[in-house]
């Protein structure tokens, strides 16, 4: 450790990373259960109370439940995770916490309840917190929308924000696409299939038209794309539909394209007569461009080759974080610096044993470092 490391004598264990990774793994915690959310907030609160030696805030919004630890009067540095997860209750048993061959596996491991343990102990180690907040939201996994006005309320104002999702590979996050979601619903009129079609509206005709005119809006030379996603219509088999519901999937790098498609997705109309088209949905979250990572992106490289990770490089994904939202209100944000694993939302996901020190070792320095700086972090 060097003479100018922010942390304290003793500093965190890969055994200690892994006992708080398996006792956050083992209380299951899926998004759309705000009681099992809220019990998975009670473990955080434990376990972040006896690391960091203060109990948080518990912020309840909607009935889905957040912590949030400040210390100081400002934040200068937002340390940003999650405790949901997309697994349902019961996943545990058959998907158990284990550590083999140096692999940790169960449910939430890589997404993101290792990057979560993590954070706790990135800040439990450092002598100095003035200036930092964490803020550990419960409802990412269905697009935040209990949380946003929260984390946007906690990051106004800071130099910077350091978001603990995992990372396949260990690349650091420096952009991610904006994502933008909608519902299409066709109202038509019902009517027999084979006495009287005729005399019907046929919503799911109509409803094939817009998929196809939605998939128009893509654009690779941006990297934009536009996805129709779930398809649902009608009732029987031999009724002319009279509703239809398609939900479309947008993700762009930029907010200008994201504005563009939402611009053209209103002005649509039904294509068959008498059918009345209704466009629910919008914006979800800004991108976070590279733009508002560039600078902390070098300050990883510097902090981070005396931890063995100055070979790690940055990488733009096409998935949104909680950090699309620090970005989008212009707080430089480096994603990506929680688990290497890979396999999210899927049976085989897992994270490594042997990058959980070296990473949370710098996750102190990065936090230590701007911690002590005024104004938004440029170098």
């Amino acid at each position: 450790m060097s003479p100018s490391s922010p942390l304290r004598t003793v500093a965190p264990t890969e055994a200690a990373l892994v006992d708080t990774v398996r006792r956050l793994i083992e209380c299951e915690s899926p998004s759309s259960d705000d009681e099992a959310v809220a019990r998975s907030a009670d473990v955080v609160e434990e376990v972040g109370t006896a690391l960091l030696g203060v109990a948080p805030e518990r912020i309840v919004v909607e009935g889905c439940t957040h912590l949030r630890w400040r210390f100081g009067a400002a934040t200068r540095v937002l340390l940003l995770a999650h405790h949901d997860t997309v697994w349902p209750i019961g996943t545990l048993a058959r998907l158990p916490f284990s550590v083999q061959d140096g692999v940790m596996r169960g449910p939430g491991s890589f997404d993101m309840k290792t990057g979560l343990a993590m954070m706790l102990h990135a800040v439990a180690a450092l002598d100095d917190r003035e200036g930092v907040t964490l803020l550990v939201t419960g409802d990412e996994e269905t697009g935040s929308r209990r949380s946003r006005a929260l984390i946007e309320e906690t990051a106004r104002g800071a130099s910077a924000a350091l978001v603990a999702e995992a990372s396949e590979q260990g690349a650091w996050k420096a952009a991610r696409k904006g994502v933008a979601m909608y519902e299409l619903i066709v109202h038509g009129r019902a009517a027999h299939a084979g006495l009287e079609p005729e005399r019907g509206v046929n919503a799911t005709v109509a409803l094939a038209h817009l998929a196809l005119a939605a998939t128009e809006l893509s654009d690779p030379g941006t990297g934009t794309t536009v996805t129709p996603t779930r398809a649902d219509a009608g009732t029987t088999g031999n009724t002319v539909p009279a509703e239809a519901r398609l939900l479309v999937d947008v993700r762009a790098w930029t907010l200008s394209e994201l504005e563009r498609v939402d611009a053209a997705l209103r002005t649509y109309m039904s294509p068959v007569p008498e059918a009345r088209l209704t466009v629910h949905g919008g914006i979800n979250r800004p991108p976070l461009e590279r733009a508002m990572s560039e600078g902390l992106v070098r300050l990883a490289e510097r902090r981070g080759a005396p931890h063995g990770l100055g070979g790690v490089v940055a990488v733009a994904v096409g998935g949104a974080s909680d950090g699309n939202f620090t970005a989008g209100i212009g707080v430089p944000t480096l994603d990506g610096l929680g688990a290497v694993g890979g396999g999210a939302h899927a049976e085989d996901e897992h994270a490594l044993v042997a990058e959980l020190l070296p990473r949370t070792l710098l996750l102190a320095d990065l936090t230590a470092e701007i911690s002590r700086t005024d104004g938004t972090w440029q170098s």
